[in-house]
């Protein structure tokens, strides 16, 4: 009898990276019947996920293989970094179609389905080639997950031009959160035209298409967005198996966080604030200053995860500051 085969495919970011292997691990556990390849694509620089993912491909697992798909370097001829990134993604579906293609082929293993990251959605097609169902994995919340929903919606359904909603004063009534949300309090990335908006929501209209979505959360966190998820019959179903976290962390990880989990058990309990925007998250001079004078007039222990802002012509993620006093005001 063939063993059923998954295959995901992860962004390569490492906040993504982490959990799409947390969650492959997560079903092994679940029924050890179960194989499953995952997918890794590397940009050039990002030094956290070259070392991640060295450590996954010389560590053997009997039911998870790990492939590293063959480096396409991103292009710099396109106009923002959203398009970049997608033809990036783009150029690796013949890598993709190949790994399904010999999975399929196989004596051992049965194609059950492919698993791909909410910034992946062109390989749903690949996916369908080869009639196979396939599943969007969201990290972030449901209630984020929402707002990209009703965006699209108010764009494709009402054919309301979503950017006159950036730094608008205007409530926005979002299923997934339990009173109406002012625009300007939303990421702006979700109403810069010129940033690539349309491509952004593009992705939550092919989340649509698919045979369902699993998120990074748990219900008695978001009970009011997950339960507003499941009973929107527009959507596939939602599947909640959170938290999916890497408690263990790497060696290199573990050596640089010692000093701030000592400080953290220093601290009275839930009297640290938590400031983190994700691998890709950045401010520039202006906003880091606003945030950290807003921080020291709180007068709340902090701690905050600040990176540098890329550069606006390169294809790169978020880099790290060599000295805080650089960015950061007296204080």
């Amino acid at each position: 009898m063939k063993k059923a085969e998954l295959v995901f495919v992860t962004m390569p970011a490492i906040g993504h990276l982490v959990s799409c292997v947390e969650l492959a691990k997560l079903l092994i556990e679940c029924d050890e019947r179960l194989s499953i390849t995952v997918l890794i694509m590397k940009l050039p620089f990002d030094p956290k996920v070259s070392s991640y993912t060295n450590s996954l491909l010389e560590t053997p697992n009997l039911h998870i293989r790990y492939l590293e798909l063959m480096k396409e370097e991103p292009s710099s001829q396109l106009s923002s970094f959203l398009s970049i990134f997608f033809r990036f993604i783009d150029n690796h579906k013949s890598c993709v179609r190949d790994v399904l293609a010999e999975i399929s082929n196989s004596v051992s293993s049965h194609l059950g389905g492919i698993v791909i990251d909410m910034f992946c959605t062109s390989l749903i097609d690949v996916a369908n080639e080869f009639g196979v169902p396939s599943y969007i994995f969201y990290p972030g919340g449901a209630a984020t997950l929402g707002v990209l929903f009703q965006l699209q919606s108010l764009r494709d359904d009402l054919n309301e031009e979503v950017s006159y909603y950036e730094n608008s004063d205007v409530e926005l009534a979002l299923p997934t959160y339990i009173n109406p949300v002012p625009a300007k309090l939303l990421s702006s990335a979700l109403f810069e035209k010129d940033g690539g908006v349309d491509m952004v929501l593009d992705q939550a209209q092919r989340y649509r298409k698919t045979k369902g979505i699993i998120i990074n959360t748990f219900l008695e966190l978001e009970s009011h967005a997950i339960h507003a998820l499941s009973n929107d019959k527009t959507i596939p179903p939602v599947y909640a198996v959170g938290p999916v976290l890497n408690l263990k962390g790497s060696n290199s990880q573990n050596q640089e966080t010692e000093m701030i989990m000592k400080w953290l058990d220093l601290q009275p309990k839930c009297s640290v604030v938590f400031l983190c925007f994700g691998s890709a998250g950045s401010f520039d001079g202006d906003q880091v200053e606003e945030i950290a004078y807003a921080l020291e007039r709180s007068g709340y222990r902090f701690l905050w995860s600040l990176r540098r802002p890329s550069p606006k012509e390169n294809f790169e993620f978020p880099s790290e500051y060599e000295n805080l006093d650089e960015v950061l005001p007296e204080g």
